[in-house]
């Protein structure tokens, strides 16, 4: 019977807080604090990666366009030159005239055609896109397709030919128009254009032509001046237009090009090339790393908070 008893298994540490405190230790559980804290780091981190993500999907949904739109006139054929020749003839019958008013972003188009049997958003167009043609700025790696109007819709996208100017075909006493956001958080658009200068070139690619222009004139417009962009006899120009300063936007921006004549051979070689694609995606990986940081900063502080649960509860 001594033996036996000897024997016996001892149950005396079964729910011991010895046993308890073991189990408990393997639990997990983030207090209050440490949600927060990881809230608020992934909400900053966001923040912070917003702008270069959005301006990084932009520029490659831009540089898809452009590709499709030169695959599209490629294949187009003779319909490539009843677009041009279409395009032609609406600007001889263009009576031209583009204002800046007082106190606008956007300019207005004056200019109307005589020629009613042509529709402005039929002409430069593929029907299988949106886009128009190309334009090229060197100086401040701008590379983006031109749409019909300048609606908002159009310039939360791209380059906004004015309607009322004539279209971007080059041509002797033609003044094109092309106008674009600056400041955008999404997209770069024309941020930069404040740093071109007279005699930066830029290129207008339009149905497999290419036009090169030479920067003539730059100036700023007060908020307060109107301002009229006319034709000039014999000169064949184009003038990109946008707001500044940056965030205020009050005041305008002007850089008048003229057409180089004949097109540098350089800008010929470049034309239909494909845009150059946005280079890898840091801010996916710097986002991912930002993510596994506050994963383990929660799962680490789980366990932590646990401990210090049970500290403050034993005295």
């Amino acid at each position: 019977m001594s033996n036996a008893t000897q024997l016996a298994p001892d149950d005396s540490n079964v729910g011991t807080p010895n046993v308890e405190n073991k189990r408990a230790k393997r639990r997990w559980r983030p207090g209050a604090l440490t949600w927060i804290s990881a809230l608020l780091a992934l909400a900053g981190l966001t923040i912070v990666i917003y702008p270069l993500a959005a301006s990084w999907l932009s520029s490659y949904n831009q540089s898809q366009l452009i590709k499709d739109l030169a695959q599209q006139v490629q294949t187009s054929g003779p319909e490539r030159s009843d677009q041009l020749g279409a395009a032609r003839q609406y600007n001889d019958a263009l009576s031209s005239g583009v204002r800046l008013d007082a106190n606008t972003n956007v300019p207005t188009g004056a200019g109307s055609s005589s020629d009613t049997s042509l529709v402005y958003k039929d002409i430069l167009s593929t029907g299988a896109s949106e886009v128009m043609a190309r334009v090229k700025i060197p100086a401040i790696d701008v590379d983006l397709p031109i749409y019909h109007g300048t609606s908002d819709e159009v310039l939360l996208k791209g380059v906004g030919h004015l309607e009322g100017s004539h279209l971007p075909i080059g041509g002797k006493d033609t003044h094109s128009v092309l106008t674009a956001h600056r400041g955008l958080a999404n997209a770069t658009m024309f941020s930069n254009l404040d740093k071109v200068k007279v005699g930066d070139t830029f290129t207008v690619e339009v149905f497999g032509e290419v036009l090169t222009y030479r920067v003539r004139e730059t100036k700023v417009v007060d908020p307060d001046d109107t301002d009229t962009l006319l034709t000039v006899a014999g000169d064949d120009l184009v003038t990109l237009v946008t707001c500044t300063p940056l965030g205020i936007n009050s005041h305008r921006i002007l850089v008048t090009g003229e057409r180089i004549t004949p097109t540098p051979i350089k800008d010929i070689e470049a034309a239909g090339a494909d845009p150059t694609i946005p280079g890898f995606p840091w801010w996916a990986a710097i986002y991912g790393g930002g993510l596994i940081l506050i994963t383990t900063y929660v799962w680490r502080s789980g366990y932590t908070d646990a401990k210090r649960v049970r500290r403050t509860k034993r005295h």
